[in-house]
């Protein structure tokens, strides 16, 4: 897809950095180990998530998302991380009559 960010909406930009912020920890393998999922979450998502400082909770998230047991979080699977922290967020950010 060649179509320019300042063309698309909102919701298109959006889309389009959550699919650069994954790439950007997952490299070209396409797929997040333990630590990669870490350092995204600590790092891009810190307002929305408290920082995993123990190895329990990310055991118990890595293991929640990896739905195919493969030890690794590809792309659908990170979506669903989106989604749910996006779903229990939405509250924060209704606006207000």
């Amino acid at each position: 897809m060649e179509a320019s960010m300042e063309n698309m909406s909102k919701l298109e930009n959006g889309m389009v950095t959550i699919i650069q912020v994954f790439h950007k920890y997952s490299g070209h393998k396409c797929k997040l180990k333990k630590a990669e999922l870490k350092a995204l979450i600590n790092n891009e998502m810190s307002h929305f998530i408290m920082k995993i400082q123990e190895n329990d909770t990310l055991d118990q998230l890595f293991a929640d998302l990896d739905q195919n047991g493969d030890l690794e979080i590809d792309f659908q699977e990170f979506i669903t991380l989106i989604a749910m922290v996006t779903s229990a967020c939405h509250e924060l950010f209704v606006p207000k009559h």
